[in-house]
């Protein structure tokens, strides 16, 4: 399917203010953590969370722009697995094409607890430069691995005010969010539920990232609102039956 513009246009806004509540008015925040505890917990590779469903085959396209170059971002779902500290993960293709070349490639890694909690356990990243050539692979990282530890990336039940550690590879990758709005947003014919997410971490403390999330859908715009310009908004999805 594709996002009409309208929607993505009224979906960009919700992330660009970053209200806070679904009915236009604040909301206090009630910090609730989502703990990144591995221990005793049972992991599939089959991510079925509504907020970040991860069906093998299913493909994103986002189009945005960073320091004024055009940028494609294309995600797609494969049907392989890793073994990652004992847990199955599902393999997600990530490729990021800057003014139409292949600029970085992306191998992320997720499994999803008895909860429903998914749960980052690292990513295999290349930065290339304008001939193909691999420049970095900084941001590397497996749980259990040099001290790394898996996080979760998207709680079962999201709550505004919770918080949880993402991603934690000490100097490389220390990303978390914090939920800061939950919506029920309704655009022409189109109604979804919404979830907001602030994103930062402190390797970058003067950055911070919005997302929006789409029930079944999973992320649907991405933008630096401080620090930065980076912006990213999915313009097609195709989800397989």
């Amino acid at each position: 399917m594709r996002i009409p513009s309208s929607v993505a246009f009224g979906l960009a806004a919700l992330v660009a203010t970053g209200c806070s509540s679904g009915s236009g008015g604040p909301t206090a925040t009630r910090t609730t953590t989502a703990k990144p505890i591995v221990k005793g917990a049972t992991f599939s590779a089959a991510v079925d969370n509504p907020w970040f469903p991860l069906r093998p085959g299913a493909k994103w396209i986002y189009a945005g722009t960073e320091a004024g170059d055009r940028t494609r971002d294309v995600v797609f779902v494969t049907d392989r697995t890793k073994s990652i500290a004992g847990v199955q993960c599902v393999v997600v293709s990530d490729s990021v094409y800057t003014n139409g070349k292949l600029s970085e490639t992306t191998h992320d890694y997720y499994a999803q607890d008895q909860h429903g909690n998914v749960w980052y356990f690292g990513e295999d990243t290349a930065e290339l430069d304008e001939h193909g050539r691999v420049t970095s692979t900084e941001g590397t990282w497996q749980a259990g691995v040099d001290g790394a530890r898996a996080g979760v990336y998207m709680p079962a039940h999201p709550r505004v005010g919770m918080s949880g550690l993402q991603e934690y590879y000490k100097g490389h990758a220390e990303d978390s969010f914090v939920v800061i709005g939950l919506f029920e947003t309704v655009t022409g014919a189109v109604s979804a539920d919404a979830l907001l997410t602030r994103e930062t971490t402190p390797l970058e403390p003067g950055v911070v990232d919005h997302k929006l999330y789409v029930r079944g859908i999973g992320t649907v715009v991405e933008q630096t609102v401080k620090g930065g310009d980076e912006r990213n908004e999915l313009v097609s999805v195709t989800r397989t039956p």
